[in-house]
């Protein structure tokens, strides 16, 4: 276990530094930013979040041109297995949400160069996507369902 300590607001994952930017945070930065009372900030970012959440959870879904689509989508119940048991579990359907990145953010990620961290001197990226190896069907796996 590595007991070195870890500056605050990072977050260690597959070897990639990731800078965590808390709601508090970006408030303050667009309050700064745009000359606005961080109050108001505050009641705007609040209102915005709290209008994605009722139409997601009613089922709408939200685009915004050249950022992304969110949609809110019911994953289907399945029998599943459990690891460590080998029991087989039933997994009931639950609705999820699906973010399909947009043009102009796809663009912008793909060509803005990883920082890097000054005190440690590791990279530090904004959004690192992660992708999972699948296991080959043949070696003792079933293949995921998508």
């Amino acid at each position: 276990m590595d007991s070195t300590p870890k500056p605050a607001g990072v977050r260690l994952s597959q070897g990639v530094v990731m800078a965590t930017i808390t709601k508090k945070e970006l408030i303050d930065r667009i309050s700064e930013r745009e000359g606005y009372k961080r109050i108001l900030v505050k009641r705007v970012v609040q209102s915005f979040l709290d209008s994605i959440v009722q139409e997601l959870s009613g089922g709408n879904r939200l685009e915004f041109r050249d950022f992304g689509v969110f949609e809110s989508r019911i994953r289907a119940s399945r029998d599943a297995q459990n690891p460590k048991t080998m029991d087989k579990v039933h997994v009931p359907s639950k609705r999820t949400v699906k973010f399909k990145i947009g043009r102009v953010l796809k663009m912008r990620l793909h060509e803005t160069p990883p920082a890097v961290d000054a005190a440690t001197g590791l990279t530090v990226e904004a959004s690192a996507p992660q992708t999972r190896k699948s296991a080959s069907v043949g070696e003792g796996t079933t293949p995921r369902r998508r």
